[in-house]
Order: structure tokens, then sequence, then C-alpha cells
């Protein structure tokens, strides 16, 4: 049966499929097919969903939200994007769902490195790219990642070859430019075995109403090691969704620092599975100010022996903002000798603001060692009477213990360019009387 939320969207697919990139594939057009009827009969998620109980994306059903058809042409403020660019990096950048080829940079860069836009990829590299699009994704996962599937317009292709180090990092900058657009984008990364990467994915739109949907596919070969930045800095009027779907091989060690700062509605998927000896870190800090609803649900998959994984997010909610976490840990049968920890911190500047937490473990071998922790509450008012006694005002004390609790998550940033940048982001979220940066 097609929803009711689902048939705009049906009904307007048409009139854009034809525009869409590899529709002369056939294993490409046969999986958009698959994904829209599926998006057809499911629609986008509902509260009804385990995992979606806390985020109703219902505001989504009524906007339609178009791609743009192409960026030919389109202006970009340079001083506008150079606020969210990294200036040591090798820069993607993509416009309303397109990839801008005129906007990036990838001067010098290694020849065993492949980056180019999906549209372009889908042409040089689609026997390559069946192997992998489709393959870290559970489409029956939920409506958003079959709504990707069938609507995505461009997107990014990564492959780093076996024992290339790359010196500097990789920005994929998502921008959305136009008011009610949908920036559908696809992207998979490939690191081949004993190779080191670190990329960016920083996603900024104008003060604009619109969609971001993306989804990432992320293959981490033997004894290879990857680490993932997003930064999330949508508009106050925008729906955010993304999705990092990950496959690590033996030995493989994957790091992801997840920053979701802006957005109305923002909700980010971040699933790994871990070979034999694996180990994963998953870090994030999120920021809830008047009503945002900041949602991030995490996966990690132990499906062999001797995997390591490490989780720790935190959230800031003032004002009515809602912070949600949601993080599983699976231990398979065979995954013995698994170690993981999982933490969520929640700090509440406001009696509005709200805070949901659901850490799952679930533990079917018996030689392991896991544990999980949550913690929601205020400032503690000993560490304010503290400060107090030191002859420091109360509120400049309040916001001194609210930077502290966040610039845990800022400091494990190794690069110092992203460093200061989110740095800076942090400190416009929140009062700063008081704070001085070189604290910090």
């Amino acid at each position: 049966m097609t929803t009711a939320l689902a048939s705009p969207y049906a009904a307007e697919y048409q009139t854009i499929a034809s525009g869409l990139p590899g529709q002369e594939l056939p294993w490409l057009a046969a999986l958009r097919s698959e994904a829209l009827e599926k998006f057809s009969e499911q629609g986008f998620p509902s509260l009804r969903q385990e995992e979606w109980r806390y985020t109703n994306v219902s505001a989504i059903e009524k906007k339609l939200f178009s791609p743009a058809a192409t960026v030919a042409g389109r202006s970009i403020d340079k001083a506008w994007l150079k606020l969210y660019q990294i200036q040591d990096a090798w820069s993607v950048v993509l416009v309303d769902g397109h990839f801008s080829a005129e906007l990036s940079d990838l001067d010098e860069l290694p020849e065993n490195v492949l980056i180019m836009g999906m549209t372009e990829a889908l042409i040089k590299q689609s026997e390559t790219l069946e192997k992998y699009i489709n393959k870290a994704v559970n489409a029956e996962e939920h409506g958003f990642i079959a709504f990707n599937t069938a609507w995505f317009t461009d997107g990014l292709f990564v492959q780093v070859a076996a024992k290339q180090v790359l010196a500097k990092p990789i920005q994929v900058m998502h921008l959305s430019t136009k008011p009610e657009v949908l920036t559908a984008t696809r992207t998979v990364i490939v690191i081949d075995q004993m190779a080191e990467a670190n990329i960016i994915e920083t996603f900024v739109g104008l003060d604009n109403a619109y969609l971001s949907a993306a989804v990432a596919e992320v293959f981490v070969g033997q004894n290879a090691d990857l680490t993932l930045y997003k930064t999330q800095f949508e508009s106050e009027k925008a729906y955010h969704f993304s999705g990092t779907y990950v496959k690590q091989e033996r030995d493989a060690r994957f790091t992801h620092h997840n920053f979701a700062l802006g957005g109305l509605l923002a909700r980010s998927d971040l699933h790994t599975e871990l070979g034999q000896a694996s180990e994963c870190e998953l870090n994030g800090l999120y920021l809830g100010v008047k009503r945002q609803h900041i949602d991030n649900h995490t996966r990690i998959n132990h499906l062999k022996p001797h995997g390591i994984s490490r989780e720790l997010y935190k959230g800031v909610l003032d004002d009515r903002a809602r912070g949600v976490f949601q993080g599983r840990v699976i231990v398979a049968e065979d995954a013995q000798k698994t170690d993981s920890q999982m933490n969520n911190r929640n700090l509440l500047l406001s009696s509005d603001a709200e805070a949901d937490s659901k850490p799952q473990l679930e533990i079917y071998a018996d030689d392991v060692k896991c544990g999980h922790g949550v913690t929601v509450g205020q400032l503690d008012e000993k560490s304010i009477f503290y400060l107090q006694s030191r002859c420091v005002d109360e509120e400049i004390a309040r916001n001194m213990l609210t930077f502290a609790f966040a610039n845990e998550m800022v400091d494990k940033i190794k690069i110092k360019e992203l460093h200061d940048m989110i740095l800076e982001q942090v400190l416009t979220r929140f009062p700063q009387e008081g704070v001085n940066k070189e604290w910090l």
C-alpha cells in the first residue's frame, strides 16, 4: 500500500528519473527501481518504529523538497565558503547535491588515489562501484535509505590504494544554497589494505528551509586506518539526515568524530561492522538551542573475535532543544574476547530542554568485556560554588563549566585547523562572557 506521505515524492520522481545519474546501468536502474518501490510502500520513518520513537519527521511530509537540476552558473560566496573550509586539505565541493569541479581543489593528488564525483564515477568506474553500492547499508533499515538510493543526484567516490598514506586530509563539503531544495548524495569510500586517510565531511547551508539526505558507504581494508570527521552546521530551518555505514576487515582501525550543531531537525546514523581484531572509536558532540531536535543513532556490530570499540557521545541542550542518543552494541556468538565500552553524557542548561538516551548491549558470546553508562543532569552546583569562592561570577562560572564539558570532545580533533574551526562554532552557540579561547 502506498502511504500518503510517500505519494507526492513518488509522483514527482517520474519527472526527474531520466536526469538521474547511472540510469543506463542495468544494475543501478534495478536498485533505484527497487528502492522507489520500497519507499512508496513505507514512506519516511514513523514514530511506530522503535529506532525512530523519539524523532518525528512528519514535518517533512508537509513540504515537497525537489532536487536541483544542475549547478551550472551557480554563484557561491567565497567568503562564506572559507568560513567552513580547511585550507591545508584537498577539497571536494558538492552544491545542492551536485559535484562542482570549479569549487573543488584536487591539485597534487597522489596518482594512486581516486577522487571523483559520483556521476563521473558511474561512467568511468561502474564495474568497481557495482561491488560497493548498497553493500554496506541495509536497505531494509528505514525509508531514508531507500529514499536516498532512488533519489541521489550525485555524490562522491574515493578510493585510496593499498599502503598509501595521505599527507593531508580530504574535505567533502555539502552545500545547500536554495530554498525548498532536496540535497541527496551518495558517497562510497574505499580505503584499501594498509592505507591511511583522514576525511572530513562538512554539511552547511544558507538560511533556508531544505532537506539534506546523504548516505555514505565506507570500506576499511585489512590493517587500514581511517579517521572520518562529520561536521554538521546546517541552517536552523533545515532538515538533515545522514547515514554512514562502515565495513571493517581484519585489523582495520576506524575513528569517527561527529559534531552536530545545526539543523532544525537533524538525524545521524552511524553503523559499523568489525572484523577480527578490528578497532573502532566513535566520538560525538551535539549542541542544541532554541527548538532544535538532534538525534544520534549508532550501532557497533562485533562479528569476529578480539574486536575493540570505544564510544563517547556528549550533548549540551539549552532552551527547548531536544537531544536523542540511541547507541547499540551487538556482540555475535563468534565474537569472543570482545572489549567494548559506551558512554553518553548530557548537560541540560534549561528546565525545558530534554535528553533521551537509550544505550543497548546485545551479547551472544560468553567471554567478553562490555559496559555502558549514561548521565543526564545540570551543572554541578558544588563546582559552581567552588569557582564563586575563587571570586568568579556565577554566570561566568556556569559558562566556564559548560565549555569545559564540551571541550573534551573538541580536544580529540587532531587536525589543528579543524579543531580551531569547531571551537569557534561551539563558542558562537553559547554565552562567551568570562571564557577565554586560550583556556580551552
